[in-house]
């Protein structure tokens, strides 16, 4: 099985939403099946329907959840030093047409949210940024054309 790669807090993330699903989501669930069988003919009823929808939705959650969970490699990002880009780093860019100054983590895939400022491992951003240092200059193919960063800062922790 393939490592996914996940920093202490993204791990804890997940099994925080596991443990949500299984003793909160899923007795609801369970509890709303059981009303909605009690209003009779389960054929025409739209409210057992959904609630078998909401059950199935929120168990194949919690198996993907189980299974990244324990495919989960956690890097300890305090830990992490250097100047070379690498898992985990905190990156400060310039965008060289703008001028307009963003700062992502890289972290792994089930953890990623661009709004949090967290990028994927294997999104073209992070990969064109892979061992770059200070200084240097990255170019990133994105679905809105090609972008030009100077990397201008990185940290870890």
């Amino acid at each position: 099985m393939e490592k996914v790669p996940l920093t202490i807090n993204g791990h804890a993330a997940l099994e925080e939403e596991l443990k949500q699903r299984q003793q909160v989501d899923r007795p609801r669930i369970i509890q709303a099946i059981s009303e909605a069988r009690a209003l009779g003919d389960l054929s025409e009823n739209a409210e057992y329907h959904a609630a078998k929808e909401a059950q199935s939705l929120n168990e194949g959650r919690v198996l993907e959840l189980e299974s990244l969970i324990s495919r989960a490699e956690v890097i300890d990002v305090a830990k992490l030093s250097g100047d070379r880009i690498k898992f985990g780093a905190v990156v400060r860019l310039v965008d060289e047409d703008t001028e307009e100054e963003k700062t992502y983590q890289i972290v792994g895939d089930p953890e990623a949210d661009v709004r949090s400022g967290r990028v994927s491992i294997s999104s073209p951003i992070a990969r064109a940024l892979m061992g770059k240092t200070v200084g240097d200059t990255v170019e990133v193919t994105t679905p809105g054309g090609g972008k030009s960063y100077e990397v201008v800062g990185v940290k870890f922790g």
